[in-house]
Parts: C-alpha cells; structure tokens; sequence
C-alpha cells in the first residue's frame, strides 16, 4: 500500500482514527446542501417541469407538493430508524436490519445499479446542455460527448477532494441555480403574469383531479431522487443522531416548495388557457421564453450556464453518494477490498471514486460510439431502472422500520414506527405502479425498450438473492458480518 491511502477494515477490526472518512466534517446546512444540489432544482425545473405542466395540466404544482408531502411521512420512520442504526449503507443497512441478510444483500445490490444509473444517466444532459449552451453564448460548436466525458473528469476531482470542499462546492452552484429561479419567479409575480393575471387555477379541484395528475407523480418524486444522502454521510457528520433528521426534513421541505412555486410561477407567466400550447409547442424552451419577456436576454444566457453547473452539481453530489455507499458496502466483504481504501489526505474513498469514474467513462463513451440520443436514450434509458430502484428501495425501508421496530422495546411512538412508515409504503407503491404503467411517457421508446427498463431492477432482485443464498452456504463468515451491527438479536430500549 502507498503512503498516500489507507484502508478502512471491515467488520473484524477497527479502523484508526486516521484512516477513515473526514470526521465531523458536515452540519444540518452542508447535508442540505449536498442533498437539494443532487436533485439539481434548475435542471428539474427547466429540464422536467415543463412535461409535468404538458402531462398534468395546470395541477402540476401540487404533484410536487404531493410527493414532498409522502417523502416527509417517509421521513419520519426514516429518521428514527436513523438513531438506532448507525451502519452508513443507508437503504441496504436498514433493509438488513428490519427484514434480514438475504433482504440486505438484495438491497445493496439493487443500491449500486440503481444510484449509478441516476449518476451515469444524467452525463447525456451535461452534453447536450453544455453543447447548446456554449454554441448560443460563446459559437463554439462541439459534439455533446466531449462536455460529456469532460464532466467526467471535473466529478472525479470534486469527488476525489474532501467532502467538506464537495459540499462548499455543491453550496456555491446550490445558491445561484436557486437565486436564478427566484429572480425569475419574483420577476413574473411583480409584473402580473399575463394577461390573464395571478390565478390560483393549479390548486383547484378540477385541475387537482385531471387525468394526467395520476401520470405525472412518479415524475414529482423523481424530482426529489437522493434525498435519503443525508444518512450515507453519517461517519463525516457532527451529531449525526440530530444533524440527520433535521437535514433529511429541511431538504425535503426546500425542494416541495421550491418546486411548487416555480412551476406555478411558469404557469402565470403564459397564463392558465396558453401554458400548456406553450409547453407543447417548445418544452425545453419554455422557462427561456419566461426569461427573455419578464427579464431580458442577458438573465437567459446566464440561465443556459447555470443550467450546465446545475448538472455538475447534481452528478457531483450522486458521485459521492455511489462511492460511499460502495464503501459501505465494500466493508462489508461483499466487494474488493480495494474498493474501502481511504486517502489519507483528502480522506476521500478515491479507489471507489475512481471506479465509478471508469464506469461512467466507459458507458458515456459506449453511448457515443453508438451515436445515440444524449437526452432520451443516455438520460431518460439510463435513469429509468434508476428511478424504479430507488422507489423500491424507499418502500422497502418503510417496511423494514415496522419489522425492525415490532422486534425491539422502544419509547418511540407508534407514529414513528409503524402508521407513517406504512402509509409512505403504500403511497410510494401506487407511485412505482404509476410509473409501470406510464413508462412510456418518459421513454419514447419501443415496447421492447420498455420491457428491457422495467425488468432491469427485477432481474437486479433476482441475481441479488441468488448472491445471498450464495454467501449463506459458501461464505458463511461474510454473510453473518452483513450490517452486522444492524441485524443484532439485541433488545433495545430507548428512551
């Protein structure tokens, strides 16, 4: 081993106090940070909003409240599961813990394909937003791989840097991107909207209740997509037991409103009878149309460049989300060992950074040679097994808090541990059948297509258990070391 890293042990001995991850490193406002930055709200917003608006009508901004809605309920099990817990493989660990090894080790599995598929995905909108932005401001026209795999590069070294400098980077773009949408929507209110003026038609019954509303909500919740980081950075957080609550509720909260206002602002800005012609019309161009008539030219080029650091900030905040949970998970003995080397300066998992850079590198280039859509085959192909995985994986854990919490003597109330756990898992289900059925709508693809994304995450399922049982006979020792501080016979009482 080079001086230059150190590696973290496993479950068979403690690490030294010098080899691990950067210890007190985050508060309460980097973990918001680092989880509001991956959900990239302008790139949601001028990227996804306006299909939801196209989709659901003038309803679309009480999807996204819906959705924050059901994710704080989601929450609050979440977080107490989050004090009882401490192993930081977030959905797998809790998963272990409430329904099992077996469950685990599925989970983890599914974990690893699903958050690489949301990261790897959105490199096809860094291209192309990259490649239009820089023809429209600066005239230079390259191809959209070369942004790409540029961008690559530019999360390896965020990533590869202390998570505290991640987080101040993820902070600066976080602070603009969000300023820009403000502007904008302040900038649409002061001066009236439309003709038609400020209406309050997108929290009527009648919009709340139009058909597209059902189709668009799997796209709400997608919008908040790695909201849960708060619990992987666990070993780098001060105070974790109340820094992790409070981050996970102020994110979420931040991004429901944050989206809800900004969507509805849109739609005053063309007005409740021309919206949705104007989304149909030019999607993509619609927050720019907004920009160019309440504010100027000028507000809309600076949009086009945030746009592009709004798409880093969002791949460099799933980069470190992916090697981290790698680490976790390495830990465990359920990958290389190499994967849980820690440098020793940056205190940084750069053998799993570098890992998920090479996967990356190689899928962008493979979409390249392949001459094949950035946004709706590498973005919306790539990010959909994604998001179905992460839904699963969301109501997994709600389940596990019920089974862990029936298992254990606490003080916490039933609220906590059983009635919000299952009425999050029964609305992230109807969520994820929403999404099965509609899959459509965010593909544009083939039926075949279609089947191949949605078998994805089943199949994920199906290799995972095959994986478990296969450690349950032939590798005995590693399997029973499987969130191992999790999956205690212990009855704990806390009060």
């Amino acid at each position: 081993m080079s001086p230059t890293d150190s590696t973290s042990t496993g479950p068979s001995g403690p690490s030294a106090p010098s080899a691990g991850l950067k210890r007190d490193a985050l508060g309460t406002s980097d973990l918001v940070f680092i989880v509001v930055s991956a959900a990239a709200p302008l790139m949601v917003m001028v990227g996804v909003a306006p299909l939801a608006i196209l989709v659901g009508g003038l309803g679309a901004p009480a999807a996204y409240l819906s959705a924050g809605i059901v994710l704080a309920v989601f929450a609050v099990g979440f977080t107490t599961m989050s004090r009882h817990v401490r192993n930081a493989g977030a959905f797998y660990s809790y998963i272990a813990a409430g329904l099992g090894r077996v469950a685990g080790v599925i989970a983890a599995l599914v974990a690893l394909v699903s958050y690489n598929a949301l990261q790897i995905g959105v490199y096809g909108l860094l291209g192309i937003t990259a490649q239009e932005a820089f023809l429209d401001v600066f005239g230079v026209d390259l191809p959209w791989w070369l942004y790409a795999l540029a961008g690559v590069v530019v999360v390896w070294y965020v990533g590869f840097r202390s998570v505290d400098f991640g987080a101040r980077f993820l902070a600066i773009m976080l602070t603009a991107e969000t300023g820009l949408l403000l502007v904008l929507a302040v900038a649409i209110l002061v001066q009236g909207g439309s003709s038609e003026g400020i209406g309050f038609d997108s929290f009527h019954s009648d919009s709340l209740t139009a058909n597209g509303m059902a189709s668009i909500l799997p796209t709400a919740f997608a919008a908040f997509m790695g909201f849960e980081a708060t619990v992987i950075y666990r070993s780098e957080t001060r105070h974790p037991e109340r820094t992790i609550p409070r981050a996970t509720y102020v994110a979420v909260a931040v991004l429901a409103a944050t989206y809800a206002f900004i969507v509805w602002s849109i739609i005053q800005a063309f007005g409740a009878g021309q919206v949705i012609a104007a989304a149909a019309s030019d999607p993509v161009g619609l927050f720019f149309a907004a920009s160019d008539h309440y504010v100027g030219g000028g507000f809309s080029t600076v949009m086009r460049l945030l746009m592009v650091t709004s798409v880093v900030a969002s791949l460099v905040a799933f980069h470190n989300a992916v090697t981290r949970y790698t680490l976790a998970i390495a830990k465990e003995g359920l990958l290389p060992s190499a994967l849980t080397r820690v440098h020793s300066g940056t205190r940084s998992p750069y053998v799993a950074g570098l890992a998920q850079t090479a996967l990356a590198f190689v899928v962008v280039a493979g979409f390249a040679l392949a001459q094949a859509d950035p946004y709706g085959q590498l973005l919306i192909w790539v990010n959909t097994p994604g998001i179905f995985g992460i839904l699963l994986l969301q109501v997994a854990a709600a389940v596990s808090v019920v089974a862990y919490f029936r298992r254990r003597s606490t003080a916490e109330g039933p609220w906590r541990t059983v009635v919000a756990p299952v009425a999050a898992a029964l609305a992230m289900s109807a969520a994820m059948v929403l999404a099965a059925r509609n899959v459509e709508l965010f593909t544009a693809a083939s039926t075949t297509v279609n089947s191949v994304l949605l078998l994805t995450i089943p199949v994920t399922c199906v290799v995972g258990l095959a994986w478990a049982l296969w450690l349950r006979a032939q590798r005995r020792a590693t399997y029973d070391a499987v969130a191992a501080d999790c999956c205690t016979a212990t009855v704990e009482v806390v009060r």
